[in-house]
Formats: structure tokens, C-alpha cells, sequence
């Protein structure tokens, strides 16, 4: 492994990359940060125009970023010679990671959580010790590509369940008696799995609708809607306070709501770093 390896944040919000690359230096104080792109572009530019043996060791790669995505800039990776590790920084849900985990390559999900980003660099330091042997390690082009296609056919199917405008749902549509009820999201104050339907509390009411919370939830913004507990979703914006409950736990405040929403100890960290 090099003394000090070369790291390199690649995210379209520098506020999400200066947060990143503290954590990184906090954690990994033998490496060298790089100054961090946003663009995935900037990304080839910085490895091409760098000596040889002088290109970052590391990527980390928000997926979705103007220009060539993560998911560009790791094919385009793949098929050079030299590349460096690639860490996919996302706030993909959970239908996706598994596709990470079959991978030699990490992942982080959004938002950094200080624990997994440790074992991420246990993981990195570890490729960067053994990587030249190639008889015990696969192949990590074939790795890498094979994953940067796995990426892809999720990006494509989750693109086949939004609305068409392009981006996320703008509107939940509720059976209402006879009526259809139009509720925008930015109005849902969080959505509760209850049997085959989910509850939508909305800043207007309460409606019930036929569908499950994980098809739902793949048709959210995840920057805006987080899921806290197997069978509830939050909207971010409405979240009014984090309250300490028994038994260390944490629960939630919506704005205009009385109840408290409990939080699931694997999703604590999204609120105590807040």
C-alpha cells in the first residue's frame, strides 16, 4: 500500500464533499486528500492530467452528478490499465445495495455515517495492500465492470417507476370515496406502512393508498424522504425535533402532529448528525 495514498471526492454539492473529505482526514490521517471536483468530467481530467504514479489511488463518486455520472466515470475507469479504487458515494435505498455488496468496489450511502465510513477505509486499505496480487484477487476491471452495469440496470428500472417528467413524483394519487385525491409531496409529513396500503399524512389529512411503502418509496426523493423504521418514511422538511425516548432511542417531531415517530438504531445516525 502507498505511504500516503491519494484521494479523490468527486460531488456535484461541495457542502456533501467538504463534509467528506473531514471525515476522510479525520479518519485516514496517513492519506493525501486531493482537492475535490464536482463534476464527473473533472474526475478524468484530474487522472489525466497527473504524472504517472502520481493519479489518485481512491475515487469516491457521487452517482449522480451533471455531466458523466458516477456511473459513466466508473465504465470509463474500467477500461484503463491504471485506475484507481472506486467508492460510490449514494442515497440510493436499499434495493440497491445489494448489487453494491456483490462488489469488490464500497460503497457509502448518504447521509456519511462515521462507522461505515471507517470500515470502508478498513476495506480500501486492505485492496491497496494486496491489490498487485493478482492469483488471490479477482479482476478488478471485470469487478468494476461488471458493477458499473449492475448500476446501470437499477438506474434504468428506477427511472421506469418515476413520473415522467423526468425526475421523482411530484403528486401522490389517493382513492378518496369517489374522488382522486392530488396530495404533493412536499405537503407529506411522513407515510406509514399499514398492511397492503400506506397511510399519507399530509399537512391536508390523512388517505390511505393501495401500494407498498418500498414500491413508494423508489418514487421518492431520497435527498427529501428517509426511511427511519421498517415501516415509516419521513419527509425531512416537516421533521420539527429529535427527541431522546427510553432505552437510548430516538424518535421524531413532525411539525403540526402530536405523536412521536420512533427511529430505528440503524438509522439514528441521519438525525443525530443533523
Amino acid at each position: 500500500m502507498p505511504a500516503s495514498p491519494r484521494l479523490l471526492i468527486a460531488d456535484d454539492e461541495p457542502a456533501l464533499a467538504d463534509s467528506l473529505l473531514a471525515e476522510l482526514t479525520a479518519l485516514w490521517p496517513e492519506a493525501t486528500l486531493l482537492p475535490a471536483v464536482y463534476d464527473g468530467q473533472s474526475v478524468l481530467d484530474v487522472i489525466d492530467d497527473t504524472a504517472a504514479g502520481q493519479g489518485p489511488d481512491v475515487v469516491f463518486l457521487d452517482i449522480r452528478m451533471p455531466g458523466l455520472s458516477g456511473i459513466d466515470v466508473a465504465r470509463e475507469l474500467s477500461k484503463r490499465e491504471v485506475r484507481p479504487l472506486v467508492v460510490f458515494v449514494t442515497a440510493y435505498d436499499q434495493f440497491a445495495l445489494d448489487a453494491f455488496e456483490q462488489a469488490a468496489v464500497d460503497y457509502v450511502l448518504k447521509p456519511v455515517q462515521t462507522e461505515r465510513l471507517a470500515e470502508t477505509v478498513k476495506r480500501l486499505k486492505a485492496r491497496l495492500g494486496t491489490r498487485a496480487d493478482s492469483t488471490t484477487a479477482a479482476d478488478p476491471a471485470q469487478t468494476l465492470a461488471e458493477l458499473v452495469e449492475r448500476l446501470a440496470g437499477l438506474q434504468s428500472a428506477a427511472q421506469t417507476r418515476v413520473a415522467p417528467q423526468g425526475g421523482y413524483l411530484r403528486f401522490i394519487k389517493a382513492l378518496v370515496g369517489q374522488e382522486v385525491r392530488f396530495i404533493p409531496v412536499e405537503e407529506v409529513l411522513y407515510l406509514e406502512a399499514t398492511d397492503k396500503y400506506v397511510n399519507v399524512v399530509a399537512s391536508s389529512g390523512e388517505s390511505l393508498i393501495r401500494m407498498s411503502l418500498r414500491e413508494l418509496l423508489t418514487q421518492l426523493d431520497p435527498e427529501h424522504f428517509w426511511q427511519v423504521h421498517r415501516g415509516t418514511v419521513v419527509n425531512v422538511a416537516h421533521v420539527a425535533s429529535a427527541v431522546h425516548l427510553s432505552l437510548g432511542r430516538l424518535g421524531l417531531k413532525m411539525r403540526g402532529r402530536t405523536e412521536t415517530l420512533p427511529v430505528a438504531r440503524q438509522y439514528a445516525h441521519l438525525f443525530r448528525q443533523m
